[in-house]
């Protein structure tokens, strides 16, 4: 196959985490090693912004090591992120004539973009409108999301270091809680509107230390207060403190959210509902059921932000899955995502593979049933087997005047 010359663009999308610009890093490193890429620019707030014009110049990051350690160490996305849904081609020809206008005029024959389940749609739409047309492009995803919800991979970027967050919070939340003698009890929110990885995390510092969340409700089992209830009161005869882990979408058998009565009803583009109040309502349930003390925690933006406790292990990955994207472009990739496969033959491992990325765009990666006990109530082992590796390590944060030091792109 003969070399494809002509300059890149990278963006971001979705939802930031404390690894997507580990992710960007590894893009503009890629980019920096490639015989193909001239010049890589950035998207100023995803798809959106390209549309407007925004549209920086990243090359002369190239090869400046200082600024890219710090980028892998800064939170939320550098380049800004977007939510923005393309339309079918056959509503607006003219929207993806546009956006074919505007790589022609840059000369922009590499299109890589960072983002979740919704961004892969993106990524889709684009790579099928570009068999239509007289101009050679490689389209290729770059996955991320603290969500851990996308098909086809062994676990996404992002996922790691918000698990690492969460374990660490709930064993934080447990230990102050211990300290008393009178009956109460905590419930901590996730984020999590589909599926429930990320409040699996809470299940691990109990493992390891006998100290964090006694209960564990996942949206993948239907939720029942009378059983919530239960276990509450069964946890107490026990021990005088009860810490509950719940995602913040978990439903009734009925499929109604849990936290529907504090919830607006609104919808992103992409028809998803805005969630929160689950552990408020929760809140509420206990002390008129129970009666004792009770308390609700949203850990809510901290999840995806507390980049001073990222894991090592997901910030190397997911600078290698961005440098990764760049070579399987140069390779000829396009209309694919970046994945990794497990292997745990002679200790974790990932090897990085390309899957189809309509196997990835507008699907869900649920929480398998295996790792949920029985009861729906807490997690197995196997699951605490899969996670573990991913919350590993831990990287060395430079501070300035007692913070850490990030750095801003746009």
């Amino acid at each position: 196959m003969a070399l494809l010359k002509g300059n890149a663009i990278v963006g971001q999308s979705g939802g930031p985490t404390s690894a997507i610009n580990a992710t960007l890093s590894g893009v503009i490193r890629g980019a920096a090693d490639s015989d193909a890429i001239v010049k890589l620019y950035g998207m100023v707030n995803g798809i959106e912004g390209f549309l407007e014009g925004n549209i920086i110049d990243l090359s002369g990051l190239f090869f400046d090591e200082k600024k890219l350690s710090s980028l892998e160490l800064t939170p939320a996305s550098a380049l800004g992120s977007c939510r923005k849904k393309l339309p079918p081609l056959s509503e607006d020809l003219g929207l993806y004539q546009r956006i074919f206008e505007i790589f022609k005029s840059h000369n922009i024959r590499y299109f890589f973009y960072i983002g979740g389940n919704d961004s892969m749609d993106t990524v889709y739409k684009l790579s099928e409108y570009a068999k239509t047309v007289d101009y050679e492009i490689r389209v290729v995803g770059v996955p991320k999301t603290i969500d851990n919800d996308l098909p086809e991979i062994d676990h996404t970027p992002g996922f790691g270091s918000a698990a690492k967050f969460i374990a660490t919070a709930i064993k934080e939340i447990a230990t102050d809680c211990s300290v008393y003698k009178v009956k109460a009890v905590t419930i901590v929110e996730m984020m999590g509107r589909d599926s429930g990885w990320l409040t699996c995390a809470a299940a691990l510092p109990k493992y390891y230390t006998g100290i964090g969340a006694d209960l564990i409700y996942l949206p993948e089992v239907p939720f029942y207060d009378n059983e919530f209830l239960d276990d509450v009161m069964a946890e107490l005869e026990k021990h005088p403190n009860v810490v509950v882990a719940v995602s913040e979408g978990i439903r009734y058998e009925n499929g109604s959210y849990v936290g529907a009565s504090n919830q607006s009803g609104a919808v992103d583009v992409f028809g998803h509902k805005y969630l929160a109040g689950t552990a408020k309502n929760l809140e509420a349930l206990v002390k008129r059921e129970i009666g004792c003390k009770v308390r609700s925690v949203e850990l809510n933006l901290l999840q995806r932000c507390a980049s001073h406790i990222a894991s090592a292990t997901d910030i190397d990955e997911s600078i290698l899955v961005g440098k990764s994207a760049v070579s399987l472009a140069q390779d000829g990739a396009t209309g694919e995502m970046v994945s990794m496969v497990r292997s745990d033959e002679s200790g974790y491992k990932i090897e990085i593979t390309k899957v189809p990325v309509s196997h990835v765009a507008n699907k869900v990666k649920f929480v398998p049933r295996e790792y949920i006990n029985e009861k729906g109530n807490n997690v197995t082992k196997k699951c605490i087997d899969y996670i573990t590796p991913l919350i590993l390590g831990e990287k060395p944060i430079k501070y300035e005047n007692g913070m850490p030091v990030h750095i801003r792109l746009k």
